[in-house]
């Protein structure tokens, strides 16, 4: 088996050999360039307190002394902010040794500020799947900003394959940016292509949001249904700085249009702790393609999630918030990010989830 991140192809392979099975049969619609999309099941549990199952330990096993309360989301159900739920995915898996795979969250399910996160039996880090892992998924919900409305089938996350060391290193990443580049202007390689937030934008002031602190339900079928006026603050500013509130939950965007080319992935992670008092998280996965030439990208701006912590904090335009962590592919796949599939942030700017609409 080639190293890299497994393309679309692979994941079909996958689940024609059982690796990856599930309660209802996988759709095309859930398989991506380079991650499959993950379902809700039937049912949800509230539970006092997030946690990990740790080793030698059973996720229902834990699951039965923290329970709450379990209700069943056939007819839809909502999950309340400032809450966590766990809810058994429909997805399980028996992977091979020498294949790992990761979970992050959808780009709309970060943009809504739906804390989501995997766990598996034996697990001891949350989105982390181990080599040779047999057993069920499990998602962790706690929406933070708004409460949602859930439904069996519902796709908050996605899971991407590996075979192998995938990342690459910062003298690998120099070297393809050199051979194609990919980010505007000049590039930060430290640990991954840094990339940092624009508060200056081209025209107007308008610079990002700010979610809201009491607002209704969101349907998380509805698309381009809900006024953003009535879920968001717009953040402006004509100085190139705002304060970052404490507890204040931000959708900001990135100085840098981004190019992930056919043949790579990326993962956005965090920069480093020290730098301030926020962190820019949830939806991390890039695909293959994304702001690429080839998938109708031209370059795509990174939509950054940022959350203030303890203090309030200064934030300047063009400082370094976040990396992205650029990893091989150990095929092309055979669609990219954009290039005929439902890719709702192909050369995006600063944008809201899918489910709100001007207004």
């Amino acid at each position: 088996m080639m190293q890299g991140v497994l393309p679309d192809s692979a994941l079909r392979a996958m689940i024609a050999r059982g690796e990856i099975a599930a309660e209802r049969p996988i759709t095309p619609e859930q398989v991506q360039p380079a991650s499959l999309d993950l379902r809700l099941g039937t049912v949800a549990y509230r539970i006092r307190a997030s946690f990990l199952a740790g080793r030698g330990q059973r996720v229902d096993t834990k699951l039965a002394e923290l329970e709450m309360h379990r209700m069943s989301l056939a007819d839809g159900a909502v999950l309340e902010k400032g809450c966590v739920y766990l809810v058994p995915l429909m997805e399980h898996l028996a992977l091979p040794m020498g294949l790992t795979a990761v979970s992050n969250a959808k780009s709309s399910t970060g943009r809504l500020d739906l804390l989501t996160r995997v766990i598996t039996d034996d697990g001891t880090e949350f989105d982390r799947i181990p080599e040779g892992y047999t057993g069920p998924l499990y998602a962790e919900i706690c929406p933070r900003s708004f409460s949602v409305l859930v439904r069996p089938g519902m796709r908050l996350n996605q899971i991407r394959f590996r075979a192998g060391q995938a990342a690459l290193s910062d003298a690998e990443l120099k070297l393809l940016h050199a051979a194609e580049p990919l980010v505007s202007g000049e590039a930060v390689i430290d640990h991954g292509l840094g990339f940092s937030v624009d508060l200056r934008p081209e025209t107007g002031d308008l610079v990002g949001y700010r979610a809201k602190p009491h607002t209704g339900v969101i349907d998380l079928d509805r698309i381009a249904h809900y006024p953003a006026s009535a879920f968001w603050e717009e953040v402006r500013t004509r100085e190139g700085r705002i304060i970052l509130d404490p507890g204040a939950f931000y959708i900001l965007v990135s100085r840098e249009a981004v190019v992930i080319p056919p043949d790579f992935a990326a993962e956005m992670a965090p920069y480093l702790a020290m730098v301030g008092e926020f962190r820019v998280h949830y939806a991390g996965f890039f695909d293959p393609g994304f702001g690429h030439g080839a998938a109708g990208g031209e370059g795509s701006k990174g939509v950054l999630e940022v959350r203030c912590h303890e203090a309030p904090f200064v934030l300047e335009h063009g400082q370094v918030v976040g990396r992205l962590v650029y990893e091989r592919m150990a095929g092309r796949p055979e669609r990219l990010y954009g290039a005929g599939i439902a890719s709702n942030y192909q050369g995006q700017g600063l944008k809201l989830a899918k489910h709100f609409r001007a207004g």
